[in-house]
């Protein structure tokens, strides 16, 4: 993995952590994007199945674009974009509801 991306999964996990609603969620990265989702609740379900909600694409060195999972699986972007902190800040402000624990 490079560099800039753990760095930026990094910076991604501690706000994740850090705030109310999105704690207890998974940053799991795949090429470009860092991916929030949360573990299934069903201990004694499909622990392989990932609840993957939002995805921030890296655009530039320092800058990202959301999109939400829709019902049918496919991602769909959102006009959002900016830094992993303002992205999160859009997240927590317009998308609680996608966030927030069953």
């Amino acid at each position: 993995m490079k560099t800039a991306t753990r760095l930026a999964q990094s910076q991604l996990n501690e706000l994740v952590e850090s705030s109310q609603p999105t704690a207890g969620m998974y940053v799991r990265v795949h090429g470009d994007h860092l991916i929030l989702g949360r573990p299934p609740g069903d201990p004694e379900g499909d622990r392989q199945q990932k609840d993957d909600r939002v995805r921030l694409t890296r655009l530039s060195a320092s800058k990202y674009g959301l999109s939400v999972k829709r019902h049918n699986g496919r991602w769909e972007r959102t006009p959002f974009s900016g830094t992993i902190t303002e992205v999160f800040e859009a997240i927590l402000s317009f998308m609680q509801h996608l966030v927030a624990p069953v």
